[in-house]
């Protein structure tokens, strides 16, 4: 009996599919009314042709979207040379559940093709999520917080410690608590990284700062002034020598209830102005201070206010 061919999903696989073995072959899905341009399916145990349409994707996808251009290349790549790779899914009643490859599988209804060249494998849910968390880290290139939306799959799903989840995936504990560590940003930075609009640098640096609310407004300001990780680390660096403001000394002596709310109209003052707001208040008076720096800043606070300069 020939041996099956190596996997290409990376390190670590051995452990993962050991209760991931291959399944007995299947009848081949007819598909004689319509060509496929892809090679056929290997003759050795475990790989089959499948109907695309009795595949269903994972529930355990860390992949959040598939962007069209790529899918569009992918489509043309396969019907000008054909499927370089099959699939991996799982039997799931009368149906197969996909563990890695739901770019191609889409590609192929994208191009009507009535089957796919498959592996198919026994898998636990455990070793189905992991799998298809590998394929997409080693093969097709998750955006940072979907690699950490991944990691925080494996982790609360099937009850696994940082330490487990990491030898699952063959990396490092420190990267994947590092990775996890990006779901604390609040989610608008968690898009701006997502995006690539911000790099992980950049959210390492953001992490560092206690405030939501002065993280928020420096994301936004490093994409504004298209800031390095290196000037970010700077900037911090100076606001944190020189002190900052400190508005909250000011409303010390505020009833705690009072003080609370002033912070909290501070908060939506900085995230709708995207600049620091200081409300400096007592029963009788009080001031609001707002920061700007240079002249389009000021130009940009103004048009913000509804003023005319």
């Amino acid at each position: 009996m020939s041996a099956a061919p190596k996997s290409r999903l990376g390190r670590g696989l051995g452990g993962l599919i050991a209760s991931a073995a291959p399944a007995a072959p299947q009848p081949a899905a007819a598909s004689a009314a319509t060509a496929r341009p892809a090679a056929p399916a290997p003759e050795v145990p475990g790989y089959q042709e499948v109907g695309v349409h009795l595949i269903e994707p994972s529930p355990y996808q860390a992949r959040r979207e598939i962007p069209p251009d790529q899918l569009n290349e992918l489509a043309e790549s396969i019907r000008s040379e054909g499927l370089l790779q099959p699939i991996v899914v799982r039997k799931v009643g009368e149906k197969f559940q996909l563990i890695a490859g739901e770019r191609r599988w889409r590609a192929f209804q994208q191009l009507k093709i009535k089957t796919i060249p498959a592996r198919v494998v026994e898998a636990s849910n455990a070793s189905a999520a992991a799998l298809g968390l590998i394929e997409n880290l080693q093969r097709e290139g998750l955006n940072a917080i979907e690699e950490a939306h991944g990691f925080a799959s494996l982790i609360r799903d099937f009850d696994l410690t940082q330490e487990t989840a990491a030898d699952r995936v063959g990396k490092a504990r420190a990267t994947v608590a590092n990775s996890l560590r990006l779901l604390s940003l609040d989610g608008e930075i968690q898009g701006f990284i997502a995006r690539n609009l911000l790099t992980v640098g950049h959210a390492k640096v953001l992490l560092g700062i206690a405030d939501p609310a002065q993280r928020s407004l420096l994301a936004r300001r490093i994409i504004e002034e298209g800031l390095s990780v290196r000037g970010t680390e700077k900037l911090v660096l100076a606001r944190k020598a020189a002190g900052g403001h400190t508005p909250k000394a000011k409303n010390r002596n505020l009833p705690a209830k009072d003080a609370e709310a002033v912070a909290g109209i501070e908060k939506k003052l900085t995230s709708h102005l995207g600049a620091r707001v200081a409300v400096l208040h007592t029963p009788k008076k009080g001031r609001i201070v707002i920061e700007y720096r240079g002249n389009e800043d000021l130009q940009r606070l103004l048009e913000k206010l509804g003023v005319e300069a």
